[in-house]
C-alpha cells in the first residue's frame, strides 16, 4: 500500500494483531478513544495497543482485508485534549479488524445484527455503533474480550 491510498478524518490503534479504526465527527472523542485504548494496554486490560495514526489515516485493500496506516506527517503524533498535540510510540501499518463509529445515529441498546457490521472497499468488518452520550471505552473493550453468547 502506498502512502497515496484514500485518507480519511480518523484515528485507528493497533490492539494485540487488528487495528480499531475510530470515525466520527470532529469532536466526537476519537483521539481521545485512541488514547484510552493505548492507556488500556498499557495497564493490561487489552493486548498491546500502540497507535497507528490520529486525526487523518490512510485505507487500502490488501487481499481480503484493509490496512491502515498513519498520515506521514502525523505519524506519531496524537491530540490529547488539555495538553495538546503530543508524540507516541506507533506503529507503521496494521489491518483493520473492528470499526468503531462515535455519535452513531443507530447505535441502539440491543442492536440488529446488520449495524454491527461495515462495508470498506467491499471488505466486511465488525463494527460498534456508540451513540452520542455513552462512552466507547467498555463497549470496544468488551468487544475485543468477550464473545457472543
Amino acid at each position: 500500500m502506498s502512502d497515496g491510498g484514500p485518507s480519511i478524518h480518523a484515528s485507528a490503534v493497533k490492539v494485540g494483531s487488528l487495528a480499531v479504526l475510530i470515525r466520527g465527527p470532529s469532536g466526537a472523542g476519537k483521539s481521545r478513544l485512541a488514547f484510552d485504548l493505548i492507556m488500556a494496554g498499557r495497564s493490561g486490560v487489552v493486548d498491546g495497543a500502540t497507535l497507528v495514526g490520529d486525526d487523518r489515516v490512510h485505507l487500502a485493500t490488501v487481499g481480503h482485508e484493509i490496512e491502515v496506516r498513519p498520515a506521514p506527517l502525523l505519524a506519531g503524533l496524537i491530540e490529547i485534549r488539555g495538553l495538546g498535540i503530543r508524540r507516541c510510540d506507533f506503529v507503521e501499518h496494521a489491518t483493520v479488524g473492528l470499526v468503531v463509529d462515535l455519535a452513531a445515529d443507530d447505535a441502539e441498546r440491543l442492536p440488529p445484527p446488520e449495524t454491527l457490521k461495515t462495508t470498506i472497499f467491499g471488505v466486511e468488518i465488525p463494527r460498534i455503533p456508540v451513540g452520542r452520550d455513552y462512552s466507547p471505552l467498555p463497549l470496544v473493550v468488551a468487544a475485543l474480550t468477550t464473545t457472543k453468547s
